[in-house]
């Protein structure tokens, strides 16, 4: 995961440089190493599909994972080789560790902003574009959203929230062993 990340990132550089690239003969050279990283990173990708099969563990886990709604095959992968530790945590520990639970920055009578900080930024970034998608087409995380949003709060406050109730979702579902299933609430009284 480390690797395809790696590619991606010089992948999107010589995207950035082709774009003010003025020589033609630059642009068709910088085109050619596109072509080799996306090459490259479909192998790492395909590489990374196979790789849930080679062990039982991983492979239910991933199964677990892959059955909720707006998570992919890459951040599955990412969220097991990068955060071993989901599932076995609480939902505060796992949060923290993620860098998605607010701090307070409190001394004495002052009370500060809250604030994510730390963690592991790779999985967060993960995390993030999960949400995106999790936000479309995942109705407990866009229920969440919308219901966000309708308070008022702003879209980087809303979208955290929502990366912290997924990642908690998912935690609880490996330490469950159970399954996406969605919460449908009665509309009933």
């Amino acid at each position: 995961m480390t690797r395809r990340r790696q590619l991606v990132e010089l992948r999107t550089a010589e995207l950035n440089r082709k774009e003010t690239a003025a020589a033609k003969s630059i642009r068709k050279n910088i085109q050619q190493v596109i072509d080799l990283l996306n090459k490259q990173i479909e192998r790492i990708e395909k590489d990374v599909e196979a790789l849930p099969a080679s062990d039982d563990d991983f492979k239910g886990k991933a199964a677990l994972l892959a059955s909720v709604p707006g998570l992919g095959p890459t951040t599955v992968a990412t969220l097991l080789a990068e955060l071993p530790e989901l599932g076995v945590l609480n939902r505060q520990q796992i949060a923290a560790l993620v860098g998605v639970a607010p701090f307070n920055r409190d001394s004495g009578r002052f009370r500060g902003k809250r604030a994510i900080w730390g963690g592991r930024s790779d999985v967060r970034g993960v995390l993030y574009m999960a949400t995106l998608t999790a936000r479309r087409c995942n109705p407990t995380i866009r229920a969440f959203a919308t219901r966000l949003e309708q308070q008022g709060k702003h879209f980087k406050v809303a979208m955290v929230a929502c990366m912290r109730k997924l990642l908690v979702l998912l935690n609880a579902m490996l330490k469950t062993n159970h399954h996406w299933q969605p919460r449908t609430r009665s509309l009933q009284p």
